[in-house]
């Protein structure tokens, strides 16, 4: 007669390759997955009762837009044109080159994109921008 149909031989499939290839996906992710993050750093502010400390014993430079489109350093006037110097000239001397914006909630968004365009031009390194609501009087 032929081959007998019960021999008890059995054929099951090869697992390593499909292992293999499961291990080289799982690395590929895990290399990309950290590339593929991307994001914009954000610095929260600290609070502290003294706030002379960040800025190694200076103030805070506050940047503030008006309603009717004047600029104020500190509650000095001042104008667009003459904003980039007078930041080049406040910040020259200064290690800790943070700012904070503040702008009347009229005020379009242009306006105060065009604000820290010229404080980015002056080397301002750090810039906040005040999220509270701010009304000129």
């Amino acid at each position: 007669m032929g081959a007998e149909v019960g021999t008890g031989q059995k054929s099951e499939p090869n697992v390593v390759p499909l292992c293999d290839i499961l291990l080289v996906l799982l690395i590929i992710f895990m290399v990309i997955t950290p590339v593929a993050q991307r994001g914009i750093d954000v610095k929260l502010p600290e609070t502290s009762s003294d706030s002379n400390v960040d800025t190694g014993g200076k103030q805070g430079i506050v940047l503030t837009l008006e309603q009717d489109g004047t600029l104020k350093i500190n509650q000095a006037p001042t104008t667009f044109d003459m904003l980039d110097g007078e930041l080049r000239s406040i910040y020259q001397t200064r290690t800790d080159k943070t700012i904070f914006i503040r702008a009347d909630e009229t005020q379009s968004y242009k306006q105060v994109l065009r604000v820290i365009d010229v404080a980015k031009g002056a080397g301002i390194e750090v810039l906040g921008v005040i999220p509270e609501r701010y009304t000129s009087n």
